[in-house]
């Protein structure tokens, strides 16, 4: 019999506590080694930002001037074999004069010439320019791309895409399907047609946790349909772009396991509650439901679960067998040296000191007022990212190529941060308020006073941003670079 919200929700009423279930349990089943890059090709992309106007499902009939990299559909997904070099071809088409942009490869370790910010890896792409990025990903996993300045309002306005580069599955699973989930700012949840975008920095939100959206979507959908194999193994690649939002996903209906985070291998575990933020990925592995019958993917982060996607299964069974996915390939990233590392520590906090804002200014190195805010409300290690158009601030560490770090990551606010590296992949070993899994991670979740250890070895060279991916956050002051020589 096929089963409906209200079934689901009535069979999990304990769920609306969440956060008090054991995120992960059984002993850690060994991952199959790294893939092997077994391709050469190369792939070229056209990517061209502007604005469209483009009437996603979630719009409700009506059509937003988004700000998109193709004419096609929202968001591209771009996939790959690990081995292709893909070739980029950007061209700036927005409307706004001195709106300039870029590309930036969120989780790639690629070289730091193809990263993508402006004023420290490239020069800006002003509109009517047209930049080209290439490189071979070393990694299998889910990624995405977005701009680097200006970013709440360019990702915002929708300036975002997918990428995903294939080879880590040991077995094959029976479908594989991006769920990609952000808000909309926009001047109400019913839209007419006269509705437009409403202000996406504000000085309350920013100052706290964020702005948030006043329409949630997933693939562009309010709580879409996924039709999925009937009782297959199916692989939901979950995406965090929203600019703000946090989540605490879980799938309520199905069986449904852990299998990477932020596109990176981890020994499965059953899927109770994930805390996924900003520019934060997770990789499933659901057993669907069987013919006409449905589960729910839902944020348990409300006082009642909210509904993002319905899965609903369809044709003939396609397992039988007790649900055990097969786990993915190991990542490909070097094992950091715990024994000699060197621990730096880092600071998050809501206080900025005019001290660490002149050091910035004494620098030389100058950036545009695309890349700033006119407001600081968050430093790291009690230095702020220029409030105005001004300088690029010192690196907050310089580290010695090939050598392993191990940073530890200290909250001192109230609201959470989820921090991102550039060009590199953290192993997170401990939280001193979570019980987490050791696992790989690009964006590390900085919950209220939490302090966090990860691990990797410095093996890219370059200066690489180092942020809260709430966005706000970022460009209010909670960013700065560190420097791998």
């Amino acid at each position: 019999m096929a089963m409906n919200r209200r079934d689901i929700l009535a069979g999990a009423g304990a769920l609306s506590a969440a956060a008090l279930l054991p995120r992960f349990a059984g002993p850690a089943r060994a991952l199959p080694p790294p893939a092997v890059p077994e391709t050469g090709r190369t792939v070229s992309l056209d990517l061209v930002a502007g604005e469209r106007m483009v009437a996603l499902p979630c719009f409700n009939g009506g059509s937003l001037p988004m700000w998109t990299f193709s004419d096609g559909a929202w968001p591209p997904i771009v996939r790959l074999k690990l081995g292709d070099r893909l070739d980029v071809r950007f061209e700036n088409r927005l409307p706004r004069a001195g709106e300039h942009t870029s590309v930036h490869w969120h989780g790639l370790r690629i070289p730091n010439a193809e990263d993508g910010v402006p004023y420290l890896t490239q020069e800006p792409v002003w509109p009517g320019e047209h930049f080209r990025y290439s490189f071979v990903p070393p990694d299998t996993g889910s990624f995405f791309f977005h701009p680097h300045c200006n970013t709440v309002e360019q990702l915002g306005r929708g300036l975002a895409g997918i990428l995903i580069v294939e080879g880590d599955e040991s077995e094959p699973y029976d479908a594989d399907v991006p769920l990609i989930m952000r808000d909309w700012r926009v001047d109400g949840s019913a839209l007419e047609p006269s509705s437009t975008f409403i202000d996406f920095f504000t000085a309350e939100g920013a100052g706290k946790a964020g702005t948030f959206g006043t329409l949630r979507s997933t693939n562009g959908a309010v709580n879409p349909e996924i039709i999925l194999p009937a009782a297959g193994d199916c692989r939901l690649r979950l995406f965090n772009v929203d600019t703000t939002r946090f989540m605490q996903v879980g799938v309520m209906g199905a069986d449904a396991m852990v299998v990477a985070i932020d596109g990176v291998a981890v020994p499965p575990f059953a899927l109770r509650a994930w805390d996924l933020g900003p520019a934060m990925r997770l990789d499933v592995i659901v057993r669907a439901p069987g013919d006409g019958e449905m589960a729910e993917v839902v944020d348990y982060f409300a006082p009642e679960p909210v509904p993002l996607a319905r899965l609903v299964g369809s044709g003939a069974p396609r397992r039988q067998s007790a649900f055990d996915p097969a786990p993915l390939r190991a990542g490909r990233m070097a094992e950091p040296d715990l024994a000699n590392a060197e621990r730096l520590p880092f600071e998050f906090t809501a206080t900025a000191t005019a001290e660490a804002l002149a050091e910035a200014e004494a620098s030389g190195a100058f950036l545009g007022s695309l890349c700033t805010s006119g407001a600081t409300f968050w430093a790291i290690n009690k230095a702020v990212w220029p409030a105005e158009e001004g300088v690029i601030p010192e690196p907050l560490a310089v580290l010695e190529r090939g050598r392993t770090y191990i940073f530890e990551m200290q909250n001192r606010t109230q609201h959470r941060h989820p921090i991102h590296i550039h060009g590199h992949t953290f192993k997170v070993l401990s939280s001193n308020r979570r019980d987490l899994p050791v696992h790989w991670a690009d964006t590390v979740l900085l919950g209220p006073r939490e302090r966090i250890e990860a691990a990797f070895v410095a093996d890219n060279p370059g200066d690489w941003m180092f942020h809260c991916h709430i966005i706000e956050h970022q460009e209010s002051g909670m960013m700065g670079t560190v420097r791998v020589t």
